[in-house]
């Protein structure tokens, strides 16, 4: 079943990002990443064509209270939600606490570890102040790097679904799971 989660007061600092809840003020930041072509179509949304597009999205992130801005040396460079699955097509965790993970990087900052220090320190929290018994993350099938990401952070294959695109097609999504009892032996 998906916990109910509620991060609007939660701050996470690892290394080298600070992971908190989003303010209007980040519209700038978050417009100039949502608006780069190739950045959303992996995360299954088109580019923003205006700073509305970001400011509406932008007010969601802050009503539902579940979503981090990801912040590297005081600007927004990306966002992380701690997302509710699909309880139908995920039956066998009725009787277990989750949620998912779904998240996105501006391209200026691809290929630092960025996201893997940011989705780790998500994992601590889940697992550690949440009390999760598992997270599922999925990604496209042919979304290496968000794949990469996930395996680093310890996920393990356990379901491909059918999952609809920014253009109105589908295609096959790999969902990946991490479970409270594997989180123990992963270096985090």
């Amino acid at each position: 079943m998906n916990k109910p989660i509620d991060i609007s007061a939660v701050t996470l600092k690892t290394e080298r990002l600070i992971l908190r809840p989003w303010r209007l003020d980040d519209l700038d930041d978050f417009f100039a990443y949502a608006r780069v072509d190739g950045v959303g179509q992996m995360a299954g949304w088109n580019p923003h064509k205006t700073k509305e597009d970001s400011l509406f999205i932008l007010k969601k992130f802050i009503e539902q209270k579940k979503t981090f801005a990801i912040e590297y040396e005081g600007k927004a460079i990306g966002s992380l939600g701690i997302e509710l699955y699909n309880e139908i097509v995920f039956p066998e965790f009725s009787d277990k606490k989750g949620r998912a993970l779904g998240f996105v990087l501006s391209k200026d900052y691809w290929n630092r570890g960025l996201m893997t220090e940011a989705v780790k320190a998500v994992i601590r929290y889940l697992f550690e102040v949440e009390k999760l018994d598992f997270i599922l993350c999925g990604h496209y099938i042919d979304n290496y790097a968000s794949m990469r990401v996930q395996e680093k952070c310890g996920f393990r294959p356990l379901k491909i679904i059918k999952l609809p695109t920014p253009d109105g097609s589908v295609k096959d999504g790999v969902y990946n799971i991490l479970e409270s009892e594997k989180y123990d032996v992963i270096i985090l």
